[in-house]
């Protein structure tokens, strides 16, 4: 988001858990469009709320699996901001060579930077 679109808008990812390191797949495909992970470490919905983050002082939480989903709502029954599913294909464990995961991955990269300009409109061209 913050390489189509700036960093206006202020955004956090967050996952259901916190796995910390972010997966080297997800570094590598992302690192093709010029979004840099390697320093990025994931945290958790608990965590981004202890680290002083308040979920009512987002508009909107974007979730991309059915988990992600279930516990964006419980946590913001009590907000007033919109939870949004965005289905997308889950890249771990799938292909068998590298090549066959990275074309996974790459798939799933695809998939957010669609959504993101279906909901948002166009921005440049990633590279």
């Amino acid at each position: 988001m913050k390489k189509l679109y700036g960093t206006g808008t202020y955004v956090q990812s967050v996952g259901v858990r916190n796995d910390l390191e972010i997966d080297g797949f997800s570094i590598a495909v992302c690192k093709e469009i010029g979004v840099e992970l390697a320093r990025h470490r994931s945290r958790s919905f608990d965590e981004m709320e202890q680290w002083g983050d308040d979920l009512s002082s987002f508009d909107l939480v974007i979730s991309l699996s059915p988990a992600s989903q279930r516990r964006a709502l419980e946590l913001t029954r009590f907000f007033h901001l919109d939870v949004e599913y965005w289905p997308i294909l889950d890249p771990t464990g799938l292909g068998e060579t590298r090549e066959d995961k990275l074309a996974s991955y790459r798939q799933a990269r695809d998939q957010i930077v669609t959504r993101l300009t279906n909901r948002w409109g166009g921005a440049p061209e990633l590279s």
